[in-house]
């Protein structure tokens, strides 16, 4: 039994066990794992769960994205896909595939993304010409496909995790902007939308806000830096079904696009640092990544639906954070999931729950040590 499971009273009334800051898929994900044996409150400052980088994911399943550690969150993240523990009422998945493609000067980049990858597949330029009719004839020399990729149901993960949260008495409260965070008397003590609440143990899943919310808690200076991500939706280019395509991107990593209910969602691929916001696409940017899009395809680009941007948080070394705190007693940190967020979620929920109750976790040693926020322990911030 952990040791923060001890029961703490406040003015007649029993704490919550643990209080998870942050209603994205990481915090709501997290809570409702951990309520299986605790008594779980989500504190969300926005008016709803899910209002930023959840709502803004390019939702797509990809098993070889990202390095070892994000590799082997993808691989358990894909038991609980393929058969969730939360009630949905739709498949969370659904085919899709992802292309990447080289230009002759860009194969040694193919080749490194190939190097350590399962179930990938090298095509010649014109079989991923015939995939995605549109690539400019001769522009792409060779190309890598994963045909297992597949498009994530967000919103029904979501709304499969809240209700999970909620049957096993979970508490939401939405706009609740935390304004103070300090450990007194056994607990943390949490102003937040006015009110104030403690729990002996705090898990920090604020995304671009993790930063912050550490240092109101004096827990380790881990640097949790926000990028923002641009997309632009066009239509389905020269008249294309394009609901059968691929993901497709430049192995260079500086534009993709994704068919998206019969119209095409390109983005430039920017990681620009920022700081914590509501974000909004850059039009010079967004400008600059429809460029290099349009210098792979045949059809220009003549009119733009709608754009929007999104944020996604990285440590230092580009790997999450999940684990208890080296300093401050009962934080726990779930952050720094970059563009990994909600095909990892699965995953992460599951060693929140796991270490929180103090139980041996599904993932190896050494992704726990990768994931740990012991490994930042004397770094300089």
């Amino acid at each position: 039994m952990p040791p923060w499971r001890r029961r703490l009273e406040r003015k007649g009334e029993a704490m919550p066990d643990i209080i998870v800051i942050g209603g994205g898929m990481a915090g709501v994900s997290a809570a409702a794992a951990l309520s299986e044996t605790a008594d779980v409150l989500l504190l969300e400052a926005e008016p709803g769960t899910g209002r930023h980088s959840t709502a803004r994911s390019a939702a797509i399943f990809i098993r070889n994205y990202g390095n070892a550690a994000l590799r082997a969150l993808n691989d358990r993240s894909a038991v609980f896909f393929e058969t969730p523990d939360i009630e949905v009422d739709a498949p969370l998945l659904t085919p899709r595939g992802e292309m990447m493609l080289a230009t002759e000067d860009q194969l040694d980049l193919l080749d490194d993304y190939m190097a350590g990858s399962a179930g990938l597949e090298r095509l010649t330029g014109p079989e991923a010409e015939a995939l995605v009719p549109i690539l400019k004839p001769g522009h792409v020399a060779a190309a890598v496909i994963e045909r297992d990729a597949r498009d994530i149901d967000v919103e029904t993960m979501m709304q499969g995790y809240l209700r999970q949260l909620r049957a096993r008495g979970g508490e939401v409260r939405v706009k609740a902007p935390v304004s103070s965070l300090r450990r007194e008397g056994g607990a943390w003590q949490i102003v937040a939308g006015g009110e104030t609440h403690a729990a002996p143990v705090v898990v920090n899943a604020a995304g671009a806000w993790a930063g912050e919310i550490a240092r109101m808690a004096g827990a380790q200076p881990i640097p949790i830096q926000p990028h923002r991500r641009s997309a632009a939706v066009l239509p389905a280019p020269g008249g294309h079904d394009v609901d059968g395509w691929p993901l497709f991107a430049s192995i260079a990593e500086d534009w993709y696009a994704k068919p998206m209910g019969g119209r095409l969602m390109v983005s430039p691929a920017d990681a620009d640092p920022v700081p914590p916001q509501d974000a909004w696409a850059d039009d010079m940017v967004l400008a600059e990544g429809l460029h290099r899009y349009e210098c792979a395809v045949t059809e220009p680009v003549t009119r733009m639906l709608s754009n929007w941007a999104g944020l996604r948080s990285f440590a230092p070394d580009k790997t999450p954070v999940c684990g208890f705190d080296a300093g401050a007693e009962g934080f726990f940190w779930l952050a720094g999931q970059g563009g990994h967020g909600i095909q990892t979620a699965p995953a992460l929920a599951e060693l929140t729950a796991a270490l929180c109750a103090g139980r041996p976790p599904a993932l190896g040693p050494e992704t726990c040590a990768a994931l740990s926020p012991a490994r930042f322990a004397g770094a300089d911030a």
